[in-house]
């Protein structure tokens, strides 16, 4: 009894690392992701990321540059994931936990190819 409970706490150990780690960014991957940017995200980030969408102006503080500010929780995968799960909190950037696993690795995926290089990489400043 004691090995079954060991072997399937270890399976449930293996499963959760193997989520946090997220899925290879693959190209059809990463097209689902800009699909899924030009519905979610463009409104408040705009189409070249550089937080200019149409509901920026309305927005306190302004979306993230991504083409010149750094993440705010850094510019790993992991990170990039867990803001658009739980959001920011103390700014308008709302959480995506609504949004498939799958849609926000994409997301994911599309944000730090087409924008991680641009971005600084070290920690954004407190708002």
């Amino acid at each position: 009894m004691r090995a079954i409970i060991t072997g399937v706490l270890g399976a449930m150990l293996m499963a959760g690392a193997a989520h946090a780690a997220g899925p290879e960014a693959t190209p059809a991957l990463i097209e689902k992701g800009k699909t899924s940017f030009t519905t979610n995200c463009v409104p408040c980030h705009g189409e070249k990321g550089d937080g200019t969408g149409v509901a920026a102006a309305a927005l306190n503080p302004k979306p993230r540059n991504f083409n010149t500010e750094p993440f705010k929780n850094g510019n790993t995968p992991d990170a990039v994931f867990k803001t658009l799960t739980t959001g920011l909190p103390g700014t308008v950037m709302v959480a995506f936990a609504h949004l498939p696993e799958e849609e926000r690795w994409a997301l994911t995926h599309y944000v730090l190819e087409t924008f991680g290089k641009k971005a600084a990489k070290k920690p954004a400043k407190k708002r």
